[in-house]
């Protein structure tokens, strides 16, 4: 008969761990819950800026869309030590090559993800080209005799004259700056401070009146922008 109660406890008992599924503690349950929306909070930043666009990848960047060009010689101190050739930002298409080096083109990209679409993003459709007016030429600047020679002649400079819309439309600094969409230059103007090491734009001089001028030099009092 003991033996019989004793059969009958453990079969009981084995029944009661069968029945038993695994469960997390509450506070896992809670903390992997917190982690999965604090996840997706944020996914949506720096995530979804750097996903890579087709032919992505130049200068390490999966933006930057380009030929890596290798070293270029040039007179005297004008040249680019290693050079690529850049055809498209973040999905935004240059309207010519630009042949820069890649601190510029990251630069570039910089304000492009974090200013130029996001400002142009509910006008005419967004974003889609830059007009590219100048970026490496062996000159001085502002093309003046006897001048140090431009940061365009050591692939550390580019300048933009406009920008073109989805519906064709397009905003010239030229016209704009003053006109309808000076808010939305300015903007962008104030935005390239940080990423670019000089900003010019129609403020800075009679130079400059139809386009920004952008490059990574570095200044010991930060960046230079008029």
């Amino acid at each position: 008969m003991t033996r019989f109660l004793m059969l009958g406890c453990l079969v009981l008992t084995l029944a009661a761990c069968g029945a038993r599924t695994e469960r997390a503690p509450s506070g896992d349950r809670d903390l992997a819950g917190v982690g999965g929306f604090l996840k997706r909070a944020f996914a949506t930043s720096s995530d979804e800026k750097m996903t890579s666009v087709p032919g992505g990848g130049l200068c390490g960047d999966p933006l930057l869309v380009g030929e890596v060009v290798g070293p270029v010689d040039g007179p005297g101190v004008c040249g680019i030590g290693q050079a690529v050739s850049v055809q498209s930002v973040a999905g935004v298409r240059l309207s010519q090559k630009a042949l820069v080096e890649c601190a510029t083109a990251q630069a570039l990209r910089e304000w492009v993800v974090g200013s130029a679409k996001p400002t142009l993003a509910k006008t005419g459709g967004g974003l889609v080209e830059l007009k590219v007016a100048a970026h490496y030429a062996c000159r001085t600047r502002n093309h003046q005799p006897g001048a140090r020679i431009s940061e365009h002649g050591k692939g550390r400079a580019i300048d933009i004259s406009a920008f073109r819309m989805a519906d064709g439309s397009e905003i010239t600094l030229l016209k704009g700056w003053r006109g309808k969409s000076g808010d939305k230059l300015k903007a962008m103007h104030a935005a390239a401070c940080g990423p670019f090491g000089t900003v010019l734009g129609p403020k800075a001089d009679r130079h400059h009146q139809d386009h920004f001028h952008f490059d990574v030099a570095q200044h010991r009092s930060g960046s230079y922008c008029r």
